[in-house]
């Protein structure tokens, strides 16, 4: 039996790397709910916060970007037709994240 080897495509890549990111930002929160309960220091508890948060935008612009790119490849993983989404609602999604 010959091993086949899965290729991921751009989209399934990009939305890996989406999951990764948000995997960081779950480990984040949890550590600053433990830092919390631990009664650290404020400083400590705002910087691991700011970090989660900017973590958690990039993750939303990556989301966008890897689904924007799948439909202007026309691979139609998430861009059928009509559902290729209009100016005016993808400046809504970036500004959402703003």
């Amino acid at each position: 039996m010959a091993d086949e080897c899965h290729v991921q495509s751009p989209r399934d890549a990009g939305l890996s790397e989406v999951q990764d990111r948000l995997r960081r930002v779950h480990g984040q929160l949890a550590a600053v709910i433990s830092m919390i309960e631990q009664g650290r220091g404020r400083q400590d508890v705002v910087m691991t916060l700011s970090a989660a948060s900017k973590e958690l935008d990039r993750a939303g612009f990556a989301f966008i970007v890897v689904n924007l790119h799948s439909c202007l490849a026309g691979s139609g993983d998430g861009c059928a037709g009509t559902d290729v989404p209009t100016i005016e609602e993808l400046e809504a999604l970036f500004l959402s994240l703003a």
